[in-house]
């Protein structure tokens, strides 16, 4: 027989955990299941990938130069402005230019007058000459006068376009559409014809240069597809295409010159930032895929959360492999038929209640 001390502990503790477990338990049918959407894991052949690191070019840049000789009056377009292709960036003084302007339509009327007098002279010596009243050299002469005149009149009229040009280079355009990276001049400064206004780059389209090895350069072609991101631009991806294939080599690390070119239609992209490129180049070989919305970031772990029988759901880390379309392969504890939640899976717990829908994905 025990102590009847001991006797009373022992049955109020059994009457504590009757009393916790009842507790838990109505917690447990009270508590309200999170609405998540999931879709099976499949199984498919896919080919692996080629990942190398790459950084942004434009397709075009340029030093923007002066035409002409002139003082710089105006600066249009400054360091980081967008611009169209023919907007203005600088403007130069034309005084000097209007001042030869006026002086050659002067003499430009001038010749026209005294080429019309030429031209009726001619027509009289005409006339004189069937009569017999000149000779053929007086003939001559007055036809030698009407095309001087006539030749100093179209050379006039070339000079007057000539200037007429000078002054609209006197506007210095932006030979494309692009950014402005860099001012070479400012206002005051004399520029002599050739001399750097403005650097430009264009975004519109870019490329990107990677320094591809020699065992992966056969395997790439003209034209193939590529996924690009960013270092500075967390979950952008750009669907690229190959422009280039250089087959001229590194001589000391043996690589090749490869380019990919980029659409930048938003403009975030920016020249000089550093990418990664995503090649499918490799074989082929059988893998459990899941949709991308499946898998979640924290850190540097990568997990996934299964859909049980019992309407919970349990954690599972796994390594990410070859992307294809908006699945991807896993590695790690998930296999081909199993439930991943693709929505609502944010916030979820381990061990946490579930009401699922299925969600379907295309798959590629």
């Amino acid at each position: 027989m025990g102590r009847p001390e001991t006797i009373f502990l022992k049955k109020t503790w059994r009457a504590l955990g009757v009393l916790l477990l009842a507790v838990v338990s109505a917690a447990a049918q009270g508590q309200r299941a999170s609405p998540v959407r999931y879709t099976e894991a499949r199984e498919q052949s896919v080919r692996r990938t080629i990942v190398l690191p790459g950084s942004v070019e434009s397709r075009v840049e340029s030093v923007v130069a002066a035409e002409v000789s002139a003082l710089v009056v105006e600066l249009v377009a400054r360091e980081g402005d967008t611009v169209e292709k023919g907007a203005p960036l600088v403007r130069l003084r034309t005084t000097t230019f209007e001042i030869r302007l006026q002086a050659a339509e002067a003499q430009h009327k001038e010749a026209e007058a005294r080429m019309k007098l030429a031209e009726r002279n001619l027509e009289r010596a005409r006339e004189l000459f069937a009569s017999k009243v000149i000779s053929q050299q007086q003939l001559d002469d007055a036809t030698y006068e009407f095309t001087a005149w006539q030749g100093r009149v179209e050379q006039l009229q070339a000079s007057i376009t000539g200037i007429k040009l000078d002054i609209a280079r006197c506007t210095i355009r932006a030979p494309f559409a692009g950014v402005v990276t860099r001012e070479r001049t400012e206002v005051g400064e004399w520029l002599g014809e050739g001399d750097p206004v403005m650097e430009m780059v264009s975004l519109d389209e870019l490329e990107v240069r990677i320094e591809v090895p020699e065992r992966y350069f056969r395997l790439l072609h003209v034209g193939g597809r590529a996924t690009v991101s960013f270092e500075s631009l967390p979950g952008l991806e750009v669907a690229g295409s190959i422009s280039a294939l250089i087959p001229r080599a590194d001589p000391q690390a043996r690589t090749f010159p490869v380019k990919v070119r980029v659409p930048n239609r938003e403009g975030r992209i920016g020249v000089g930032m550093l990418a990664q490129v995503t090649f499918a180049g490799g074989e082929s070989y059988r893998a459990t895929l899941v949709p991308k919305d499946a898998v979640i970031l924290r850190g540097p772990q990568q997990f996934v959360y299964l859909l049980n029988g019992d309407n919970t759901v349990s954690m599972v880390t796994v390594e990410t492999g070859t992307g294809v379309g908006a699945w991807i392969a896993v590695e790690g504890g998930i296999k081909p038929g199993q439930k991943v939640v693709t929505r609502g899976n944010e916030r979820l717990q381990p061990g946490q209640l579930v009401q699922g829908q299925p969600l379907d994905y295309p798959l590629p």
